[in-house]
């Protein structure tokens, strides 16, 4: 594989673990769900907005900026420089973390006085505390092997941090679920900080194993640079305030969503218990099912950072240019399958891991946001790889401010109650991606043909979704004959999204939708994939 694709494997990886560990959060989803019921799970997300908020506040945007600022420095072979990055950002990080740590234990009884939460969201709060903290120190090691595009010590980290958080989360929750559903929630939410722990034993682990071959490359590096520390501190305020307060609005949303969704699902004649339980559908159930296709985008975003910062520090436009496409390309592809994919399998993805059929109408909602959210994190990543780093924010703002205006008008309609805050965040998202998305191809020369990237994943899409929706049907309905229904719909399900898959690639490569150029930047697979593809005449360039 080509350096110049290098960032695909360094995406499929992180995408591989992002995998896992959502299998392993659905798996906690499930169980969190039939132990705690809508309640329980709305008291447990309560907690989660605000420790996010504090996080991206305690880590202020440092690891991207730091896999930025090191992929820079590699780029240029300054060894020294790149450790000298990341020690100043672990001191930062650490001090940071801390302060944010003590914040949210000592202050959690205010917190919960200021958003008028449920009073019983206290020990949530208090027990998700310490993640804050070690989760920062984290954060430093993953960005400084990312940035070094070195993406297997973070993956790993992700699938030891989420095998711990769910193994402490069941232990907890039956422990402590006879005492009431505020101290489950807690043992829930503390979930987080003891997987958090885990992951960075493992990081520290990793680094000592390799810190002599870091000072063996320091010692040996011929062109000394001089270094000082404030320049660094310097370059990585001017790269992570930014991100930081990109990274604050998403959380900000969720708040703002726990203040008005709630409050104006009221005003449509729902009780505070109702409520709670159809917040809950909303973000514990619809958001989760979401969050899962867009696990490769997410990992897309993270390698395009210190991708185009090499590229941008080698000056290279041409390498610019063929990352941002391919990055953009990968990221239609997958998103608007799974869009669609999910719209059509609502009822049965929710009935299945949820047991909770209402969940599903929020969820068919959401389902179209996974194209822009996808679009909008990819185009992130290219963005701040390039030094814009604040283009994104400005973008989310816009976004933000339309999803939180019409969230206070179509939540209060009965007839769309929690369907009108799915709504606001899609046209949010819809908003912010095309800001994304014209500015990127403004800084890189870069124009999108939509026919390849839209129409023709889109025909391939709708085939999938009518082949999916009907095998389902009858999957499920003969083996409805024999199981139980959950286990049957079950089944029905897992086959409708693996005979769906094999439609959406097949009817891709008809159409003429697959190049080489994409066989080849796929690693391993990739060539025996271009051999069979080219020996059934499969590809049109």
């Amino acid at each position: 594989m080509s350096r110049g694709h290098s960032f695909v494997k360094g995406a499929l990886i992180l995408g591989a673990a992002g995998i896992s560990v959502r299998l392993l959060g659905a798996v906690l989803r499930v169980f969190l769900a039939a132990v705690l019921g809508d309640e329980g799970i709305g008291l447990y997300q309560m907690a989660y907005p605000v420790y996010t908020t504090l996080l991206a506040i305690s880590t202020a945007g440092l690891p991207i900026a730091v896999s930025k600022l090191v992929a820079e420095h590699m780029a240029l072979k300054d060894y020294r420089g790149a450790y000298q990055v990341f020690k100043t950002a672990f001191v930062v990080l650490t001090i940071l973390g801390a302060f944010f740590s003590l914040l949210l234990f000592f202050g959690a009884e205010s917190i919960i006085k200021i958003l008028e939460l449920d009073p019983r969201a206290f020990y949530p709060l208090v027990s998700i505390s310490p993640a804050i903290f070690i989760a920062s120190v984290m954060s430093a090691f993953r960005g400084f092997f990312q940035g070094q595009q070195e993406m297997r010590p973070t993956a790993f980290s992700q699938i030891f941090e989420q095998t711990a958080r769910v193994v402490v989360v069941l232990a907890l929750v039956f422990l402590l679920i006879p005492r009431g559903l505020e101290f489950a929630a807690a043992g829930a939410t503390f979930g987080a900080a003891a997987g958090a722990f885990v992951s960075l034993v493992f990081l520290i682990v990793v680094f000592l194993r390799r810190r002599e071959a870091i000072a063996e490359r320091v010692r040996r590096q011929t062109s000394l640079r001089d270094f000082h520390t404030l320049p660094v501190l310097y370059r990585l305020a001017a790269f992570s305030i930014p991100i930081t307060l990109g990274s604050l609005i998403i959380p900000l949303i969720n708040m703002l969503d726990l203040a008005v969704v709630p409050l104006r699902l009221h005003e449509a004649g729902f009780s505070r218990e109702a409520a709670t339980a159809l917040y809950g559908q909303l973000t514990g159930m619809a958001n989760t099912l979401i969050q899962f296709p867009i696990i490769l985008t997410i990992a897309l975003a993270m390698s395009m950072v210190p991708a185009i910062s090499e590229a941008q520090a080698l000056r290279n436009n041409t390498l610019i240019k063929g990352r941002t496409e391919l990055a953009i390309r990968l990221t239609l592809f997958f998103s608007i399958p799974a869009s669609l994919g999910l719209f059509v399998l609502a009822e049965p993805s929710t009935l299945v891991l949820f047991d909770n059929i209402s969940a599903a109408f929020p969820l068919r909602i959401l389902s179209f946001g996974i194209i822009f959210l996808s679009l909008y994190t990819t185009t992130s990543g290219i963005l701040q790889g390039l030094g814009h780093t604040f283009v994104p924010v400005r973008n989310m703002f816009f976004g933000a401010l339309v999803k939180v205006i019409l969230s206070w008008y179509l939540t209060a309609i009965p007839e769309l109650h929690i369907g009108g805050a799915a709504l606001s965040t899609l046209a949010g998202f819809s908003l912010s991606s095309f800001l994304n998305l014209w500015k990127v191809g403004k800084l890189t020369n870069w124009r999108f043909p939509a026919v390849d990237l839209i129409l023709k994943p889109l025909m391939a899409a709708l085939v999938m979704a009518w082949g999916a929706s009907l095998s389902y049907r009858l999957l499920s309905g003969l083996l409805g004959e024999f199981l139980s229904l959950r286990l049957a719909q079950a089944g029905g399900l897992l086959v409708a999204i693996i005979l769906g898959i094999f439609i959406y690639v097949a009817v891709l490569f008809l159409l003429g939708g697959v190049r080489e150029a994409d066989l080849r930047a796929i690693p391993r697979l990739g060539p025996p994939l271009l051999r069979w593809a080219r020996r059934f005449r499969l590809l049109r360039d």
